[in-house]
């Protein structure tokens, strides 16, 4: 087997994730990072275990690396899929694609120009039981939809201690809490249920309008506590907590809440989706249950498990009912989808992983929710 090098560009949070879900595909060599400089480059590469460490630029010039995977800041995505396009390779970018409107739809029409493949880390879309909803909808089990109730709940900014450059609008854009897991639980919305958001009404609160920056590295999710001298204050104007009600393409409505105060909530997507046949409901801390809500009958709880899910869903399950499959299985699954594509060397017509023009979508629908909140009015997409 000829195997497919890939360099990751970053090494925070999620740079890691996509290593360790990369490294359980059989055709695929993670054989070199990159990071700010060539020192700490060197550094992030022996921790994890690759041979091969380059700064940006020097990472574009190696012939060998056929695939990027873009784990950076949110300033920094736009700038780097582009060079990585225009350098010939294949692009995996996490989200959001880029900060605005402009940079997204240039990289939707550069990538479409290159033909390369590219996909943006939606990787919520892939635990099996959110695309089991999927296609039970498009079989007609779901029946037409009434109404859709989401929430993506965290509670790792509960503190005003807790600081991350997420914080600042300069690296991570106007909005923090709908951009960074409120477009998971939008992108995820559209994808099951096959509506399009086309209008919304939002409400932003900063709960810690001043948080303390520490003048010391702490890294993400650490919980780590420093001392009063060693923090400075910042003073906040991206949302703790956002509500938005949305109206969709078949006349209906639905409203979700995203939180990143919610104390015990560590990483919880829900959503509970009302049909004429029949309701669905999932919880992402229990990926491996999905229950259905039935007007005249006893309702129902489905395991995750091959033999009982539709064959589109089984595709995503590894393992056999009653062993369970989680958060980092759904990064595995996406990537399976998209290295599919780079092994035969381009964009196929309809890929079912999400692509740049899925993060522009997801973009747009953020755009219009800031503006919604900014005017206090409803805002047509």
């Amino acid at each position: 087997m000829t195997k497919i090098k890939v360099g990751i560009v970053g090494t925070g949070f999620i740079g890691p994730a996509h290593i360790e879900a990369l490294r359980r595909l059989p055709n695929i060599d993670v054989a070199a990072l990159c990071e700010v400089t060539i020192e700490l480059a060197e550094a992030k590469a022996k921790q994890l275990g690759i041979g091969r460490w380059y700064t940006f630029e020097d990472l574009l010039k190696q012939e060998d690396i056929q695939c990027v995977h873009i784990c950076t800041p949110n300033f920094l995505h736009y700038s780097q899929s582009k060079a990585a396009l225009l350098a010939g390779k294949h692009v995996v970018c996490e989200k959001p694609l880029a900060k605005d409107l402009h940079e997204a739809e240039e990289l939707v029409e550069l990538a479409a120009k290159t033909g390369l493949v590219n996909a943006v880390h939606f990787n919520l879309r892939y635990y099996p039981l959110v695309r089991q909803m999927k296609t039970m909808r498009e079989k007609g089990d779901l029946g037409e939809i009434y109404s859709i109730i989401g929430s993506y709940l965290q509670d790792w900014l509960f503190y005003n201690t807790d600081y991350n450059w997420r914080l600042e609008p300069d690296k991570s854009g106007d909005s923090r809490a709908i951009a960074d897991i409120g477009s998971h639980l939008l992108d995820v919305i559209e994808y099951i249920t096959g509506l399009k958001t086309v209008e919304v009404m939002a409400d932003f609160n900063t709960v810690h309008k001043v948080r303390k920056k520490p003048l010391k590295p702490v890294e993400t999710y650490s919980g780590k506590m420093l001392q009063p001298e060693d923090y400075a204050d910042v003073h906040i104007n991206t949302e703790d907590h956002a509500n938005v009600l949305l109206r969709f393409d078949n006349g209906n409505r639905g409203c979700v809440t995203v939180s990143q105060v919610s104390a015990g909530r560590k990483n919880q997507l829900k959503l509970e989706i009302s049909g004429s046949n029949k309701t669905f409901a999932f919880n992402s801390e229990s990926p491996n249950e999905m229950w259905i809500g039935n007007r005249d009958q006893a309702n129902q709880v489905l395991m995750r498990d091959p033999s009982l899910a539709y064959p589109e869903a089984t595709a995503l399950m590894t393992f056999p009912g009653g062993h369970n499959e989680g958060f980092s299985d759904t990064s595995k699954q996406l990537f399976k989808e998209v290295y599919a594509a780079v092994e035969a060397g381009k964009q196929p017509e309809n890929p079912k992983y999400p692509t740049f023009a899925d993060g522009y979508r997801e973009l747009l629908i953020c755009e219009r929710i800031l503006d919604s909140t900014r005017s206090q009015k409803w805002v047509k997409i």
